[in-house]
């Protein structure tokens, strides 16, 4: 099984995992991806509570393995101030 690894950004109250928008098209899951995720650019950040799991049951049933690398947690993230997430732009 092949694996892929994605960062996860957490502050003192929820954390959020970055994908590539691309990734979720892919996945055929971004009208299952909750408004509590954000996105910036090309980049989506999956909520700690549904929206992560739903992406990682998605990329496994694919035959890909996810490994979560943490980034240093701030008190404060900078993620809650982007636009919420919406299946097209």
């Amino acid at each position: 099984m092949a694996t892929i690894k994605k960062y996860f950004h957490s502050d003192s109250g929820h954390g959020w995992l970055a994908v590539k928008r691309g990734e979720v098209e892919k996945l055929g899951i971004a009208d299952k991806i909750s408004t509590f995720s954000y996105q910036k650019g090309k980049t989506v950040y999956l909520e700690e509570d549904k929206d992560l799991a739903t992406f990682k049951t998605a990329l496994e049933a694919t035959g890909v393995a996810l490994e979560i690398k943490e980034a240093k947690p701030v008190k404060r993230s900078n993620i809650r101030g982007f636009s919420s997430f919406t299946p097209t732009v």
